[in-house]
């Protein structure tokens, strides 16, 4: 865990629970290892670092993702399949670019980018469930959800815990002041030990990239 671990050092204030981001980044390890998902949610700045995790965990960060030889041959068949044999230069064009373009991402759901979904669930039924609702149709067995939650009291996403608590999934809680009722929730408690919401939030920050980074090296 390089990546935690200079962080740490860059972050002096974090070495205190350093074990915990530690377990965070078993957690995705664990997940992704056996073949599962990470489904994010938070609101406001939170909601803005799911996407942003979402964003490093399904495309290269730091490290090339290429696609494997297996997938490649598959895409091959894929695009020859379209073509005529008169336009196959057309088609090895196309998969030559496609292969040095794709990148390979970790399987990542960002809740709040379900606009549509969000705001209808939000207007017909009530939206302390929003986040919850999604994970009862998307949630299986060992996923992981990222729950983010500065309060660590945001009403949609400690139900969004319950409801993967129900579904058998791991949470990982990243909060601060104390981390609220969600710490009595989550299996994984990142605490930022401040008040200040901008605050917690740049330390946040600082921590998913660092798990981000840990993940990637892992993987690729």
């Amino acid at each position: 865990m390089r990546y935690i671990d200079e962080l740490c050092v860059r972050r002096p204030e974090l070495k205190n629970i350093k074990n915990d981001i530690e377990k965070a980044y078993e957690a995705i390890k664990n997940c992704y290892r056996t073949g599962n998902k990470v489904l994010i949610c938070g609101n406001g700045g939170s909601a803005a670092d799911s996407s942003h995790i979402t964003g490093e965990l399904m495309k290269g960060f730091k490290k090339k993702r290429p696609i494997d030889d297996n997938f490649e041959d598959k895409l091959t068949e894929a695009v020859e399949s379209f073509y005529d044999k008169n336009m196959m230069s057309g088609a090895y064009d196309r998969i030559k670019e496609m292969k040095e373009t794709l990148e390979v991402g970790l399987p990542t759901i960002d809740l709040t980018a379900f606009t549509a979904l969000n705001t209808a669930f939000a207007n017909d039924k009530n939206a302390d469930y929003i986040f919850a609702n999604a994970i009862l149709g998307l949630g299986k067995r060992d996923d992981v959800l990222i729950a983010i939650t500065t309060s660590g009291s945001s009403r949609n996403v400690v139900n969004a815990a319950f409801v993967a608590k129900a579904k058998g999934m791991k949470v990982v809680a990243l909060t601060g002041k104390g981390g609220g009722c969600l710490k009595d929730v989550a299996d994984v408690n990142i605490i930022i030990d401040n008040n200040e919401t901008f605050l917690i939030q740049e330390e946040h920050i600082a921590i998913y990239h660092a798990i981000c980074l840990d993940i990637e090296e892992e993987f690729f």
